[in-house]
């Protein structure tokens, strides 16, 4: 088959695996989703149940035989939890914060950018300056404020995340749909009175929607290393849902004893997530759009 026959997805899949890096963080990627999907079936304990943490059995090193007899590969923390099965959920939580923060907030500010671009004037000014001064904030400041009056808990933590992504993606969109909005076809739907909905949503987004998958994607990872940060700090989740960022800070004051395993694996396993994603955002930030080519 000729190039020119090949579909679209198939040639953005060949220009995406000319990368071996691409492919490695994609590998590593999808690993790391089907271990947080699958954690309950192939976790030696579930840490979230009280009954089968063994504080007797707390601090062991990896490889080490707990008093019940059973083996613990990766070791256990200062409660007794199983580290390997810790991390396991751990993912889990993480991914999931991660990703449904990202896809709720991409969507508000899809709407917003799209809304601002399309109508300018006064509209445009008064979200965009919204937009402005959330963005003349850090991110973690925005969180610890709003985490500090909701309280924790994976609800609170998604709906800390969402409030300082939106516009981030607002201001992607809006920027894309000024460049299209000058285009021909946008002037011959508004020639044929086409409603305002149809103009931004089936015309005006398809083309806004490459830049927009990039930025979301690095953002899934901002989002979990967020997420990480808060629950380290102890405003994110509570003890008893383990994320990454909460295992590691229960076994930050056992470092200086010896004891790195506690924090060091649930580290490594969000330093490999994050790396992974960002491998995969950077090919595919190279793919959807050619100039950005090294």
């Amino acid at each position: 088959m000729s190039a020119a026959a090949e579909s679209p997805l198939k040639q953005l899949w060949g220009e995406f695996a000319a990368s071996k890096l691409a492919l490695v963080g994609l590998a590593l990627l999808v690993s790391v989703v089907m271990i947080a999907v699958f954690a309950p079936l192939i976790s030696p304990q579930n840490p979230y149940d009280l009954a089968q943490l063994d504080v007797m059995s707390g601090k062991l090193a990896p490889g080490e035989q707990a008093m019940s007899g059973k083996t613990h590969l990766l070791g256990t923390d200062d409660q007794g939890r199983d580290m390997l099965s810790g991390i396991f959920y751990g993912l889990r939580i993480s991914l999931g914060v991660g990703v449904v923060s990202t896809v709720i907030a991409l969507v508000i500010g899809l709407f917003f950018g799209l809304i601002a671009a399309y109508f300018g004037g006064w509209v445009d000014t008064l979200i965009m300056r919204i937009v402005d001064i959330q963005l003349s904030f850090p991110a973690i400041l925005i969180a610890l404020i709003l985490l500090a009056l909701l309280g924790q808990g994976a609800d609170k933590i998604v709906i800390a995340l969402i409030t300082v992504q939106w516009a981030y993606y607002a201001r992607t969109v809006r920027a894309s749909a000024l460049v299209e909005k000058q285009k021909e076809y946008i002037e011959a739907a508004q020639v044929l009175a086409l409603s305002k909905a149809r103009i931004l949503f089936r015309h005006m987004l398809p083309n806004c929607l490459p830049p927009l998958i990039v930025v979301a994607t690095v953002q899934v990872a901002h989002a979990i290393s967020l997420e990480a940060t808060l629950s380290f700090l102890g405003l994110g989740l509570p003890i008893t849902e383990p994320s990454l960022g909460l295992l590691i800070s229960n076994g930050f004051t056992y470092l200086m004893s010896g004891k790195y395993w506690i924090s060091f694996y649930p580290g490594l396993a969000l330093l490999i997530t994050i790396v992974a994603i960002n491998l995969v955002a950077d090919q595919l930030r190279d793919v959807l759009n050619p100039r950005l080519k090294k």
